[in-house]
């Protein structure tokens, strides 16, 4: 589990680095926005506030854009992002865990709301 989730914040952050490079086509740079908007507006295929379910089409479409934005990147721009990504990765290897921490505290949070809200 934990390699999975080096593996795809490697290639997330990998990929900040490559929309930042002037060599990205646009459409990289339109599926990595429309990957972050979907993860942070309201608007949702199926809402936050749906157990489950709400929360599911986030981590199937988020990861699904953010990979179709990384397949059309060139070669060269990915291999440099990625040389970053892991450079970053060394020096600071308390970011995964202290993100992991924080989703698990945010999804604590709302499951407590959720909670509280139906024994109300």
């Amino acid at each position: 589990m934990i390699t999975r989730v080096r593996a795809v914040w490697r290639d997330a952050l990998a990929l900040l680095f490559a929309l930042n490079d002037r060599r990205t086509p646009a459409g990289a740079k339109l599926m990595a926005a429309l990957a972050l908007a979907y993860a942070l507006l309201p608007l949702d295929l199926l809402p936050d506030l749906t157990p489950i379910l709400g929360v599911a089409d986030d981590i199937l479409i988020v990861p699904t854009l953010l990979a179709l934005a990384a397949r059309t990147l060139p070669a060269p721009v990915l291999a440099q992002a990625q040389t970053r990504s892991l450079s970053v990765q060394r020096r600071l290897p308390w970011l995964i865990p202290a993100a992991a921490l924080t989703g698990l505290t945010l999804l604590s949070l709302l499951g407590w709301t959720i909670w509280r809200a139906l024994g109300s």
